[in-house]
Protein backbone atom coordinates (compact mmCIF):
# COMPACT_ATOMS: atom_id res chain seq x y z
CA UNK A 1 0.00 0.00 0.00
CA UNK A 2 1.37 3.48 -0.58
CA UNK A 3 1.98 6.16 1.00
CA UNK A 4 3.49 9.46 1.42
CA UNK A 5 3.35 12.24 3.98
CA UNK A 6 2.45 15.81 3.60
CA UNK A 7 3.89 18.92 4.53
CA UNK A 8 3.03 20.15 8.34
CA UNK A 9 2.70 23.06 10.33
CA UNK A 10 6.21 22.76 12.56
CA UNK A 11 5.49 20.68 15.48
CA UNK A 12 2.29 19.35 14.26
CA UNK A 13 2.24 15.81 13.33
CA UNK A 14 2.93 14.90 9.58
CA UNK A 15 -0.11 14.19 7.64
CA UNK A 16 0.02 10.89 6.17
CA UNK A 17 -2.12 10.68 2.50
CA UNK A 18 -2.83 7.20 1.30
CA UNK A 19 -2.71 6.53 -2.74
CA UNK A 20 -5.90 4.15 -1.94
CA UNK A 21 -9.29 4.71 -1.02
CA UNK A 22 -11.49 2.44 1.43
CA UNK A 23 -15.05 3.63 0.83
CA UNK A 24 -18.64 2.49 1.57
CA UNK A 25 -21.42 4.00 -0.26
CA UNK A 26 -25.24 3.26 1.44
CA UNK A 27 -28.15 4.12 -0.36
CA UNK A 28 -29.55 6.86 1.34
CA UNK A 29 -33.40 5.94 2.32
CA UNK A 30 -31.53 3.16 5.25
CA UNK A 31 -32.93 3.19 8.56
CA UNK A 32 -29.98 4.55 10.88
CA UNK A 33 -29.64 0.81 12.51
CA UNK A 34 -29.74 -0.63 8.80
CA UNK A 35 -26.67 2.00 7.93
CA UNK A 36 -24.73 0.53 10.77
CA UNK A 37 -25.49 -2.79 9.85
CA UNK A 38 -24.38 -2.72 6.49
CA UNK A 39 -21.49 -0.57 6.88
CA UNK A 40 -19.88 -3.21 9.05
CA UNK A 41 -20.92 -5.88 6.23
CA UNK A 42 -19.68 -4.38 4.05
CA UNK A 43 -16.07 -3.28 5.13
CA UNK A 44 -15.69 -7.14 6.74
CA UNK A 45 -15.87 -8.15 2.46
CA UNK A 46 -12.37 -5.72 2.05
CA UNK A 47 -10.34 -6.97 4.71
CA UNK A 48 -10.39 -10.42 3.63
CA UNK A 49 -10.16 -9.94 -0.26
CA UNK A 50 -7.21 -7.11 0.45
CA UNK A 51 -5.22 -8.44 3.04
CA UNK A 52 -2.80 -5.95 3.43
CA UNK A 53 -5.49 -3.31 4.17
CA UNK A 54 -4.88 -4.82 7.76
CA UNK A 55 -2.14 -3.48 9.81
CA UNK A 56 -0.47 -4.74 12.73
CA UNK A 57 -2.42 -5.71 16.20
CA UNK A 58 -2.88 -3.14 18.71
CA UNK A 59 -1.66 -3.32 22.59
CA UNK A 60 -2.65 -0.89 25.08
CA UNK A 61 -0.32 0.17 28.03
CA UNK A 62 -0.80 -2.87 30.23
CA UNK A 63 0.28 -5.38 27.37
CA UNK A 64 -3.94 -5.95 26.51
CA UNK A 65 -3.79 -7.16 22.89
CA UNK A 66 -6.43 -6.63 20.33
CA UNK A 67 -6.96 -7.55 16.85
CA UNK A 68 -5.48 -5.47 14.35
CA UNK A 69 -7.58 -2.99 12.09
CA UNK A 70 -7.68 -1.15 8.70
CA UNK A 71 -4.12 0.53 8.10
CA UNK A 72 -6.32 3.76 6.65
CA UNK A 73 -9.85 5.38 7.04
CA UNK A 74 -12.81 4.23 5.72
CA UNK A 75 -14.99 7.15 3.74
CA UNK A 76 -18.79 6.78 3.85
CA UNK A 77 -20.56 8.15 1.45
CA UNK A 78 -24.26 8.21 0.53
CA UNK A 79 -27.03 8.81 -2.29
CA UNK A 80 -29.71 7.43 -3.75
CA UNK A 81 -30.70 4.01 -5.61
CA UNK A 82 -29.64 4.94 -9.56
CA UNK A 83 -26.39 6.31 -8.02
CA UNK A 84 -25.17 2.74 -6.35
CA UNK A 85 -26.67 0.70 -9.51
CA UNK A 86 -24.17 3.26 -11.69
CA UNK A 87 -21.38 2.74 -9.42
CA UNK A 88 -21.01 -0.46 -8.79
CA UNK A 89 -21.33 -0.72 -12.47
CA UNK A 90 -18.25 1.94 -13.08
CA UNK A 91 -16.28 0.01 -10.21
CA UNK A 92 -17.34 -3.80 -11.97
CA UNK A 93 -15.83 -1.67 -15.19
CA UNK A 94 -12.11 -0.72 -13.30
CA UNK A 95 -12.07 -4.60 -11.93
CA UNK A 96 -12.28 -2.78 -8.28
CA UNK A 97 -12.63 -5.25 -5.50
CA UNK A 98 -16.27 -4.20 -4.57
CA UNK A 99 -18.86 -6.12 -1.96
CA UNK A 100 -22.38 -5.54 -2.02
CA UNK A 101 -25.27 -5.71 -0.04
CA UNK A 102 -28.71 -5.81 -1.46
CA UNK A 103 -32.30 -5.20 0.13
CA UNK A 104 -32.60 -9.23 0.50
CA UNK A 105 -30.33 -9.40 2.74
CA UNK A 106 -32.41 -8.20 5.49
CA UNK A 107 -34.73 -10.78 5.22
CA UNK A 108 -31.73 -13.46 5.58
CA UNK A 109 -30.54 -15.04 8.80
CA UNK A 110 -26.85 -16.46 7.31
CA UNK A 111 -24.35 -16.42 5.72
CA UNK A 112 -25.42 -19.48 3.39
CA UNK A 113 -29.02 -17.48 2.73
CA UNK A 114 -26.91 -14.18 1.91
CA UNK A 115 -24.98 -16.44 -0.57
CA UNK A 116 -27.98 -17.73 -2.02
CA UNK A 117 -29.89 -14.43 -2.14
CA UNK A 118 -27.67 -12.59 -3.74
CA UNK A 119 -26.64 -15.37 -6.34
CA UNK A 120 -30.59 -15.32 -7.45
CA UNK A 121 -30.17 -12.28 -9.04
CA UNK A 122 -28.67 -11.21 -12.20
CA UNK A 123 -26.06 -8.01 -11.62
CA UNK A 124 -28.15 -5.43 -13.62
CA UNK A 125 -31.22 -6.62 -10.96
CA UNK A 126 -29.12 -6.34 -7.80
CA UNK A 127 -31.76 -4.36 -5.02
CA UNK A 128 -28.26 -2.73 -4.29
CA UNK A 129 -28.58 -0.45 -0.44
CA UNK A 130 -24.66 -0.93 -0.20
CA UNK A 131 -21.58 -1.41 -1.88
CA UNK A 132 -17.71 -0.93 -0.27
CA UNK A 133 -15.05 -0.96 -2.43
CA UNK A 134 -11.13 -0.25 -2.34
CA UNK A 135 -8.66 0.84 -5.39
CA UNK A 136 -6.65 4.07 -6.57
CA UNK A 137 -7.74 7.48 -4.96
CA UNK A 138 -8.46 8.70 -8.24
CA UNK A 139 -10.48 5.35 -9.81
CA UNK A 140 -12.49 5.23 -6.45
CA UNK A 141 -13.48 8.81 -6.92
CA UNK A 142 -14.69 8.41 -10.15
CA UNK A 143 -16.80 5.15 -9.36
CA UNK A 144 -18.23 7.65 -6.71
CA UNK A 145 -18.98 10.36 -8.59
CA UNK A 146 -22.28 12.18 -7.34
CA UNK A 147 -22.40 11.17 -4.01
CA UNK A 148 -22.13 12.85 -1.10
CA UNK A 149 -20.41 11.87 2.51
CA UNK A 150 -22.64 10.55 4.78
CA UNK A 151 -23.41 13.47 7.53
Amino acid sequence: MDTHTLPSAPGTPAVLRFDTKIAVLLREDLQPWQRLNVTAFLVSGLGTAVPELIGEPYADADGTAYLPMFRQPVLVFEGAGELLTSAHARALSRSLPVAVFTAELFGTGNDRDNRAAVRAVPTAGLDLVGLALHGPRNAVDKVLKGARMHP
